[in-house]
């Protein structure tokens, strides 16, 4: 798996979407061989994405012999539809909203399939079989979660185990200078049990790009539209992108890049998923592969971004820390 991934999101723009980008077929193509170039061999994306039209218009540009340049990863939950199981993790939605996506991507199979949320309402071991079943038939190479709980991901292993499914192999979640929660239980949980992370919104809907500043905010802002994940506490944005734009003023880099490298070389990490709605921003992003921030430039970063530790974990790190040290991918 590459360190950066391509996101999708910005293909399409149906409805709400084309707030995030309007990519047809033509710069999409050239998107996919710009990654290419650099390395980036996996391809993120999702049914609900433009309803439907990231697939389709991703699927038409991977033809032509890119298909086998990029793994493939697509999910399955979103309400698709207005009908009773246009949702969820059932058997049926499961099943049938895979072969949408075979359909639309013009491919034979999916190298990932991922369950885009829980679902509390499918008892796992149904929601197991189903992927089971893909992967039997090749349609499915693996399959992965995302937006979990830790405990949603355990349970699902621990099914996958006493029934001889087939076990996550990634989940996929919300992390940036500004989302470390998942520092205090999905990265550990993933570290110890072999599940891959992989890493959306690493710029946090734009907010660590280096245009949001005390002084300044941009008019065209895809938050205009779509509400940023989690409560922002703006001063510690501004703290956040004051050393994200004397870091980069140092380097020469982009503040974006920055922010991007520091999720990088994390440790619980094993690969960044980025989106750009332009060659521009691409690019750029693509650069934050191409060197490493320092130890001290780390500290620095997470010192800044740090936020109080939860319980159970300050009570473990404070009166239990002989036996229950703070793992590489939570230090502060």
């Amino acid at each position: 798996m590459s360190v950066l991934s391509f996101g999708t999101m910005t293909i399409g723009g149906r409805d709400r979407f084309q707030h995030m980008g309007t990519l047809g077929v033509a710069e999409t193509a050239r998107m996919l061989d710009i990654c290419s170039e650099a390395g980036v061999t996996v391809i993120d994306t999702a049914d609900m994405y433009s309803f439907g039209g990231s697939e389709e218009i991703l699927g038409e540009a991977l033809e032509g012999g890119r298909r086998q340049r990029f793994a493939i990863v697509s999910k399955v939950f979103m309400r698709v539809g207005q009908g009773p199981h246009d949702i969820g993790l059932s058997r049926k939605h499961i099943l049938e909203s895979c072969e949408g996506s075979l359909r639309r991507l013009r491919t034979d199979y999916l190298d990932v399939y991922m369950c885009h949320e829980p679902d509390q309402f499918v008892p796992v071991e149904e929601t197991l079989r189903a992927f089971d079943d893909l992967v039997s038939q090749g349609k499915v190479r693996h399959i992965a979660c995302s937006n979990h709980s830790a405990w949603h991901v355990m349970k699902a292993l621990a099914a996958a185990e006493r029934h001889s499914f087939p076990r996550y192999i990634a989940h996929q979640v919300n992390y940036s200078l500004l989302a470390r929660d998942v520092e205090h239980e999905m990265a550990p949980m993933g570290l110890d049990q072999g599940v891959g992370l992989m890493a959306w919104s690493p710029l946090h809907f734009g907010l660590l790009s280096g245009k949001f500043r005390r002084d300044a905010r941009p008019s065209e802002t895809r938050l205009n539209q779509l509400d940023a994940p989690g409560t922002v506490d703006l001063e510690r944005l501004y703290r956040i992108v004051d050393v994200l734009i004397a870091i980069g003023r140092d380097r020469n880099v982009s503040a974006a890049q920055v922010a991007l490298n520091w999720v990088m070389h994390k440790p619980a990490v094993d690969t960044v998923i980025i989106g750009a709605r332009n060659e521009e921003q691409l690019r750029d992003n693509l650069a934050a592969a191409g060197w490493r921030l320092t130890n001290e430039e780390m500290a620095r970063l997470d010192e800044v971004s740090a936020t109080p530790e939860p319980y159970p974990y300050w009570h473990q790190h404070k009166f239990g820390i002989e036996r229950n040290p703070r793992l590489p991918a939570v230090r502060a």
